[in-house]
């Protein structure tokens, strides 16, 4: 099972216009079912600006973890990067989809 510093030692390495999943990262990490611990990690990562959690949705492309980022800081950080957010759903989510097990290899 992975730890958070795992966690957020692939995170940190998303690049800026790319997203990934809570499942493609835990999948990365050997955890095929820890999707949920990574959510747990991305909520405890508020506050250090070295993990790019705004970077980490659902499976679907939707922004599940934008309640821990008040308003909509986490939709502006996105857009911010290129990205673009309808109804809390990243559009041409594919084009943006960062999969750790092929990035890092």
């Amino acid at each position: 099972m992975a730890d958070f510093e795992a966690i957020y030692q692939v995170v940190a390495l998303i690049p800026p216009g790319k997203v990934s999943t809570y499942g493609a990262i835990a999948g990365y990490l050997g955890s095929k079912g820890g999707a949920r611990l990574v959510g747990w990690a991305m909520n405890a990562s508020h506050g250090q600006s070295s993990i790019p959690a705004h970077r980490v949705v659902n499976r679907n492309g939707v922004l599940t973890g934008k309640n821990f980022f008040g308003g909509n800081r986490m939709q502006e950080l996105l857009e911010a990067e290129g990205l673009t957010i309808k109804n809390d759903q990243i559009q041409q989510f594919s084009n943006h989809f960062w999969d750790p097990s092929v990035e890092l290899l």
